[in-house]
């Protein structure tokens, strides 16, 4: 089986280059990376190339032209470029811990998608992670990142979480899987089969009704939190608008209630 990891990003090449850094780490090293670029400037494209001249990482750069907010069409144009029969979303600001990749394809099943987890970190500590620390993996350690300044809380528990703790802590969470793009996966067939993300759709919970979607075609969500980690880097969302929200928010409501499968809006139009 082919895989895929597909990685979303927009003008953020400092925090880019540490995510591919930590592709570059993966103990599992038989997949292809797949960078959705929503329109990003010549800077993004230049350290893309350096990776793939430089790299031991498979790199395809898709790229479309900068028209706002667009996640959805470019993650479309990505799944279809994608040469994996399975595909792992993230985010270009989420640096994977070396055993991301093979914790998706240990735990996927069929007729299910995974959700995974995250950790968010402060701007100073996003900044002050180095190449070494994550060759190293001491951005993952709960104790190097207290040092760092971080304030000690339960979600701590997703970076110390191995065996049955974190079994039971994926079993216990009250947070229901759904479909997030900073850190899913599922079949490539079964995403096709819902016609990937509906393009209508900007900032606000789009890639969770695609899930909906795949939920409502029989896919069944399982949740892998304290499994398949990355740390989530510090940025603001300036793209952010009430009406885009508003507008998802009614797509969302209409696919749960008429029990959707399909949009129109979607890969094939």
């Amino acid at each position: 089986m082919k895989t895929s990891v597909i990685i979303s990003t927009y003008n953020q090449p400092e925090w880019l280059k540490k995510v591919l850094i930590g592709y570059e780490q993966q103990t599992y090293q038989d997949f292809e990376i797949v960078i959705a670029d929503d329109g990003s400037t010549h800077e993004t494209k230049q350290l893309i190339e350096d990776f793939q001249q430089n790299s031991s990482l498979n790199i395809q750069h898709v790229w479309q032209k900068d028209e706002g907010f667009q996640k959805t069409k470019i993650l479309n144009k990505s799944i279809v470029a994608s040469k994996g029969d399975y595909l792992i979303f993230t985010d270009g600001d989420c640096i994977p811990r070396q055993d991301f990749v093979e914790k998706h394809l240990k735990l996927k099943r069929d007729n299910a998608f995974l959700s995974g987890g995250y950790f968010k970190l402060p701007l100073s500590i996003s900044k002050s992670i180095s190449k070494e620390d994550i060759v190293s993996q001491s951005c993952f350690d709960k104790k190097w990142l207290l040092e760092k300044g971080l304030k000690s809380n339960f979600k701590l528990n997703k970076l110390t979480s191995f065996g049955l703790k974190e079994y039971l802590l994926n079993k216990l969470t009250p947070t229901k899987a759904t479909w997030d793009g900073m850190n899913a996966s599922g079949f490539k067939k079964d995403i096709l089969a819902v016609n990937g993300f509906d393009e209508r759709m900007q900032y606000g919970g789009e890639d969770r009704e695609m899930g909906e979607r795949l939920m409502n075609s029989g896919v069944k969500p399982i949740q892998i939190r304290y499994s398949a980690i990355c740390l989530h880097l510090f940025h603001e969302r300036s793209y952010v608008n009430e009406k885009a929200i508003s507008k998802n928010k009614s797509i969302r409501s209409k696919t749960k209630k008429l029990n959707t499968t399909w949009s129109d809006f979607g890969i094939k139009q």
